[in-house]
């Protein structure tokens, strides 16, 4: 992820919070594997499965990882994604993942992934209320 440009990676994060506008500029303006990244973080089989045949399966994997899932983290590791593998940590809420962006100058990373963990946590927290399933 490190090749997109920043203002790319910004846009990404805004998408990652909603913001449908910029889902759909990374749409039409050359990032589609962006915009389904950020649509599978937030759980969408479809997005899933967009970037497993367009040849984005390291993405498919990050957006499970940053979710806790094992195999997803193993899949990384045996490809040797390391980046994304900090990444799914600092979207976790890692601090060792936090401090290793910060200290490499990915200060945009760091931003990024803290959006991705307040997602995630809203989400787990959506899953884990029995009132919202069940009225």
């Amino acid at each position: 992820m490190i090749e997109y440009p920043p203002k790319i990676l910004i846009a990404f994060g805004e998408a990652v919070n909603e913001n449908k506008e910029i889902h759909k500029w990374l749409l039409s303006n050359g990032y589609p594997e962006l915009a389904a990244l950020a649509s599978a973080i937030h759980c969408s089989d479809e997005a899933i499965q967009w970037l497993m045949k367009n040849k984005y399966p390291h993405f498919a994997a990050l957006s499970y990882a940053i979710f806790d899932d094992k195999k997803a983290r193993k899949w990384l590791v045996e490809h040797k994604y390391q980046f994304l593998i900090i990444l799914a940590e600092a979207s976790q809420g890692d601090k060792k993942a936090h401090k290793w962006l910060l200290e490499n100058n990915l200060e945009l990373f760091s931003r990024m992934c803290k959006k991705i963990d307040m997602y995630r946590i809203r989400k787990l927290d959506d899953l884990s209320d029995y009132h919202k399933f069940h009225p």
